[in-house]
């Protein structure tokens, strides 16, 4: 085998350049197809090859762990995760990902960086950390078929692996890492290990996918659109995160690693809510995260959580746009004479500034209203193809948050020609009909071995 070849090129239709030299495949077979498959059979995917890895281990990494995230990390056992959750002083949102413990004082973690980083080296705890960016692979399999087609490129038995959590397994004397996790909604597993072996696993996985009818998935259809569909709010999508603005030391770390801050180093803010920072920066509430808040230790924002679990201003819906004013909108650019809207029919609103002498993350957010009132914030809009659909996630009051609630949505950056479309509040996930991964009883699945 030439383990110099890289498979994810194979069947590549489009690449995106996310750095200098460093290709990935954007699409494949395009966004229909590749999202399509988590329903029918699963997609296969490597987007979290870009991850930020950090480790953090030291006498201490628990303890330093409680300090600064949400979650409690008391209980955390060798085959267990956190979803973890930093938050800056205000309680919103500074970076959340996987953390999993992956010896006795260490803990490896996945988008946690850059805060991290900067949080151990102004530590006064007995901790270190160690940046394993690019030292592992990730490959995702999302949907109904993922176990078994994990099973049969394995060749062994994975039904004990219960939802969040994980082990290792020996595939022709190459260690692999299994854990239960996904961004579809439904049955999902990521498979972790050593870069050098990248190659000899992604074959396997990948033959015994096309048994079962897989779809390699693009880092186009990777995006918002499992994100918004499946319910899952996510960083530097949905929401730009306050690096920036949250105290001088973090802010000059960034500055002096410009290369980690990418998604919030140069923001292009799109949409009706304009620049307007502090209502697109979110809370775990917003997000519907509640259960992610442990009150039974101390840790940065904890005393402004306090106060905001008693408001909730705030929480996570689906929003359905209205076609007929969709409509309305596109036609707007077909019109002679008429000031056009920016462009409705954009797939996606995940996207990097397109103009390569000024790179940057673009984020777009619209205004949500009931009636006269604003009463939150629309993100994450795409072009539903599963459900032939326009839907977005809402970030509102949840007084409107009902299903059924029928609002609105303005439509339109200020000093643009802005237009309002109707929208309707559904549910969340939009997908909920498939069994979701931590209520799925795998044992229903006939076991291969």
């Amino acid at each position: 085998m030439n383990e110099s070849r890289n498979p994810l090129m194979e069947g590549a239709s489009l690449l995106y350049q996310v750095a200098p030299g460093a290709l990935l495949p954007y699409e494949y077979r395009g966004v229909r197809p590749e999202i399509k498959a988590y329903q029918t059979s699963a997609w296969i995917g490597t987007a979290l090859m870009i991850s930020p890895i950090y480790d953090v281990y030291g006498p201490d990494v628990i303890k330093f762990f409680n300090s600064i995230c949400t979650n409690d990390f008391s209980k955390l056992g060798m085959k267990g995760l956190r979803h973890a959750v930093i938050c800056n002083e205000k309680g919103q949102i500074m970076t959340d990902g996987v953390a999993i413990k992956v010896a006795e004082d260490r803990i490896r973690t996945y988008w946690l960086n850059p805060p991290l980083a900067y949080l151990v080296e102004s530590s006064e705890m007995d901790v270190h950390g160690e940046d394993m960016s690019g030292k592992e692979y990730i490959i995702q399999i999302n949907g109904e078929k993922s176990l078994e087609i994990l099973e049969d490129a394995f060749q062994a038995d994975l039904h004990d692996i219960k939802f969040a959590r994980h082990r290792c397994q020996d595939v022709d004397g190459k260690t692999v890492r299994i854990i239960r996790l996904g961004m579809s909604g439904n049955l999902a597993y990521e498979i972790h290990g050593d870069i050098s072996e990248f190659v000899y696993i992604y074959d396997k996985v990948w033959e015994s996918g096309k048994k079962f009818g897989a779809q390699k998935l693009g880092l186009h259809a990777y995006n918002l659109f499992n994100h918004t569909e499946a319910g899952f709010p996510n960083i530097n999508l949905h929401y730009p995160l306050p690096w920036f603005e949250s105290g001088e030391g973090l802010a000059n770390y960034l500055y002096q690693h410009p290369e980690t801050a990418f998604y919030n180093i140069k923001r292009y803010l799109l949409g009706s809510v304009g620049d307007d920072l502090e209502s697109r920066f979110m809370t775990p509430f917003d997000v519907g995260w509640d259960f992610l808040v442990k009150f039974n230790h101390d840790f940065t924002g904890k005393d402004a959580l306090l106060k905001l679990a008693e408001e909730k201003r705030r929480t996570a819906v689906t929003l359905e746009w209205n076609g007929e004013d969709v409509g309305k909108i596109f036609t707007t650019k077909l019109i002679p004479g008429e000031e056009p809207c920016e462009d409705i029919s954009v797939q996606s609103d995940a996207f990097w500034n397109e103009q390569p002498e000024e790179p940057g993350f673009t984020y777009r957010a619209d205004k949500v209203f009931a009636g006269e009132n604003q009463i939150g914030i629309s993100s994450g809009r795409i072009i539903s193809y599963n459900y032939n659909s326009m839907i977005s996630l809402g970030f509102i009051n949840p007084k409107y948050a009902k299903e059924g609630t029928k609002l609105e949505i303005l439509w339109g950056t200020p000093g643009t020609r802005q237009m309002k479309v109707r929208a309707t509040v559904k549910k969340l996930p939009y997908n909920s009909e498939f069994i979701r991964n931590e209520n799925k009883d795998v044992e229903e699945i006939p076991h291969l071995f």
